[in-house]
């Protein structure tokens, strides 16, 4: 092969290799730290002639194993985060990227789920589930037997359940669904709030010691209102929300003024809301301008 169509070939997978990256850290920036490790590593071994007849098994275990090695050290900085740790959201990424978040599914509340597992269960789940890799390439990846892999999978399976999460978005319940229920906030509406708000919907928030956020989650209609509205209650008019492509799904960019301050992330299904995300920590925000739309 030519360096050409080496680096093309490459270029062809960097956003399938990303989006893979991403479900194993749930960290936009180490994912494309960690493509960017796996690209030297391709440019090395095209210069040594190694054997590049299956290009894209081989990336697959490259980047399984560089981005296994990050979570592993990133494990124990997690367990002493101060509240809940939320995926890194990925907004209004470059298309290719989102087009390879969105066909993966991967959204900030399956992301979250994928917490829940150890790094090589986390790891051989994401391959299988997600990315659909045979369990030859899976034993490969992890340098473990297939028959080990298939465990690692059924154990993760019995961990995460996932069949909520996993449904693909429907817009339009979202659009309703949200539409309703931002009128709702801004009204003071806590009759239309509890009809929108799922019996068991969790109100998460990572604002990574650095911002205000809720430590621990908030659980059921009632505290998520009484929450929201006193939010409403003591910052008459501070606050404000722009939609947003959050890990190529809806979401929206929390404002105060011209100031990003949040990103939130909705779970809807079944016309209500089931869980809110609202990543607050400021080493997870990008910042761009943006159009205000305002729910004063």
């Amino acid at each position: 092969m030519t360096t050409s169509p080496i680096i093309d070939l490459f270029e062809q997978e960097r956003s399938r290799l990303f989006a893979l990256a991403y479900a194993v850290l749930g960290s936009r920036a180490e994912a494309a730290d960690t493509v960017q490790d796996a690209w030297l590593r391709w440019d090395c071994a095209r210069r040594e002639s190694a054997d590049l007849r299956e290009p894209g098994a081989w990336l697959t275990t490259v980047i399984t194993r560089l981005a296994l090695d990050r979570l592993r050290s990133a494990r124990a900085r997690r367990e002493s985060y101060p509240g809940v740790w939320l995926p890194e959201p990925v907004v209004d990424a470059p298309s290719a990227e989102e087009q390879a978040l969105q066909r993966a599914n991967l959204t900030i509340a399956f992301v979250f789920l994928l917490e829940r597992l150890g790094p090589e269960e986390r790891a051989a789940f994401v391959l299988r589930e997600v990315f659909d890799e045979s369990y030859r390439e899976i034993a490969a990846a992890l340098e473990k037997s297939e028959a080990a892999c298939r465990q690692l999978v059924t154990r993760a399976r019995e961990r995460v359940r996932e069949d909520r999460v996993r449904k693909p978005v429907d817009r339009v319940e979202f659009d309703r669904v949200l539409n309703r229920y931002l009128a709702a906030l801004a009204a003071g509406d806590a009759h239309e709030l509890v009809e929108l708000i799922a019996p068991g919907a969790v109100l998460y928030g990572d604002g990574g010691g650095k911002r205000l956020a809720v430590v621990n989650p908030l659980q059921g209609p009632d505290r998520i209102i009484r929450f929201m509205l006193g939010l409403r209650r003591k910052y008459p008019g501070q606050f404000s929300v722009v939609p947003a492509s959050v890990n190529g799904f809806p979401g929206f960019r929390i404002m105060v003024g011209d100031e990003m301050i949040g990103i939130a992330y909705y779970e809807v299904a079944d016309g209500r809301i089931q869980n809110i995300y609202n990543v607050l920590n400021p080493d997870k925000l990008a910042r761009e301008p943006v159009i205000v739309r305002s729910i004063r």
